[in-house]
């Protein structure tokens, strides 16, 4: 299959310049493209052989829900039944943006989209391409992340062309993401509001809104393999570089030294290695390669820089991969969800 790349500017463009996208998407076949968190694999969420054909383009376990895309109010109500008040107040309070909610299904909503479940998980992106592509195109948008299962997330149109070139019919190319980590995922089908997944949103800024709210126990351990996902992420290993990456926690002096013990083992023999660090302490470091994730003073740098880094790695042909931990603090949360899992749970405590 030949991939047409097509490069617009997401501050300036035209609507004619998606139309080609949007006959694509219609006619059933599949389009990358930008959002404000990472690069969607989008198809018509209402075709169940659109549906097939993302799975089959990323590798996907079709038991892994694929997200709706909507562009107003008006999709929710339908694609989404018996919609909460939580829900209610959730959209109005992040809407458009990285939020994504988990509803009751219509029936309109083909099983194949939701993984087989009942429920299906609703997004308001925010970002102009996106959000012009589901208006023009007349279609609601399933997608997940345009990058091959179990890879780091795309953040750039260049990560999703190495992935999915020959794999399915366009990429949009609107240059670097926002946010780099996908939306936070709450589930409000039910009379419990239930964090599925941490991202940009966070718990503090939705029990503004709604109250108390509780955090899912996948999120916090390993996830058992006889779980039946309700959302993306929440049972499969995620954002894996090709590398064997491992987590070191404790006292930041004590997780330096014991990262550069580490590297030394390893060095001496013979394997090439890698640490990931930040802006303060990149400079602890006793390794040929050392990466710096972003700044602990702004951890929307981090989050930017996650998956850019990760892929990096696999760029460099890095055997074992060292990174520091980060905290539950506002989006450190999230960063630490997406870094355990891309290390398989692999935590050394310093």
């Amino acid at each position: 299959m030949f991939t047409n790349v097509l490069k617009i500017n997401p501050d300036n463009f035209r609507t004619k310049e998606l139309k080609e996208a949007c006959d694509i998407l219609k006619n059933g076949g599949l389009v990358a493209f930008p959002t404000e968190t990472v690069y969607g694999l989008g198809g018509d969420a209402l075709n169940p052989d659109a549906s097939s054909k993302i799975y089959k383009a990323k590798g996907r376990p079709s038991d892994n829900p694929l997200i709706v895309h909507i562009a107003d109010m008006q999709g929710l109500y339908d694609v989404a039944d018996d919609i909460s008040e939580n829900g209610k107040k959730l959209a109005k309070a992040f809407w458009p943006g990285p939020l994504t909610m988990v509803f009751k299904k219509k029936n309109i909503v083909p099983l194949s989209t939701t993984g087989g479940l009942y429920t299906v998980a609703v997004r308001m992106p925010g970002h102009a391409i996106a959000r012009e592509l589901i208006l023009q195109s007349g279609v609601y948008i399933a997608a997940p992340s345009a990058n091959i299962s179990g890879r780091p997330s795309p953040t750039k149109a260049e990560h999703v062309i190495e992935d999915l070139d020959g794999r399915i019919d366009m990429i949009i190319d609107g240059g670097s993401v926002g946010i780099g980590i996908e939306s936070t995922i709450v589930d409000v089908s039910c009379e419990e509001t239930v964090i599925l997944r941490p991202g940009y949103i966070t718990k503090d800024m939705i029990e503004d809104v709604v109250g108390n709210v509780s955090i899912d126990a996948a999120i916090k351990g390993i996830p058992k393999k006889d779980i039946l996902p309700k959302a993306p992420g929440m049972k499969y290993r995620h954002y894996a570089p090709k590398g064997q990456l491992f987590i070191v926690k404790g006292d930041a002096c004590m997780v330096a030294a014991k990262i550069n013990r580490l590297v030394y083992e390893k060095e001496n023999k013979g394997y090439k290695v890698a640490v990931i660090a930040t802006d303060e302490s990149i400079i602890d470091y006793k390794c040929n390669i050392v990466k710096s994730i972003g700044s602990r003073q702004h951890e929307d740098s981090i989050a930017a820089r996650l998956y850019d880094v990760l892929r990096e790695m696999d760029y460099l042909n890095v055997k074992y991969i060292y990174s520091e931990s980060f905290g539950d603090d506002i989006l450190g949360g999230a960063v630490m969800n997406r870094m355990l899992k891309a290390a398989a749970y692999n935590i050394i405590n310093a």
